[in-house]
């Protein structure tokens, strides 16, 4: 791995109550890096949010359509308000994913278990949006929710 692609620990995650906050008033996720193939931790997790009452708006340029729903090749393609960027993509896309996300508007990012960009992420508070890194949505809501 380069610099670059090395996981760092995450400097800092907002609390479990500001995460629970998170998952019961913002319902709109665009998963970055969301796979067709069912074995996969983005469509596992993206096929739970679905069955919890989210909205997953699938980000993937390869794909039309994933779980039903219209997919996009990138964050500024998608014509809703996004409540949620989920990122399921290697280190090294996370910085542009960022960018992205402020620029539509995004509230949180959430970058999946094994990812953390603290730059990023620091990059991401300062523009008014949450970070959270190395969390699973998924888990996050089995644990705070359910």
């Amino acid at each position: 791995m380069t610099e670059n692609q090395s996981c760092e620990f995450p400097q800092s995650n907002p609390t479990e109550d500001e995460i629970r906050d998170i998952l019961e008033n913002y319902t709109t996720v665009a998963v970055v890096g969301l796979s067709d193939k069912p074995e996969r931790d983005s469509h596992r997790v993206a096929k739970y949010l679905k069955e919890h009452g989210y909205t997953v708006v699938p980000v993937n340029p390869a794909r039309s359509e994933i779980l039903g729903e219209k997919s996009y090749p990138d964050l500024s393609s998608i014509p809703q308000q996004i409540d949620i960027v989920d990122i399921f993509r290697n280190i090294d896309a996370i910085p542009g994913i960022v960018d992205e996300a402020i620029k539509i508007k995004a509230k949180v990012v959430w970058m999946q278990l094994g990812l953390a960009h603290d730059e990023s992420a620091q990059k991401a508070r300062e523009a008014g949006l949450v970070a959270i890194q190395s969390k699973c949505m998924k888990i996050e809501y089995a644990k705070l929710l359910a």
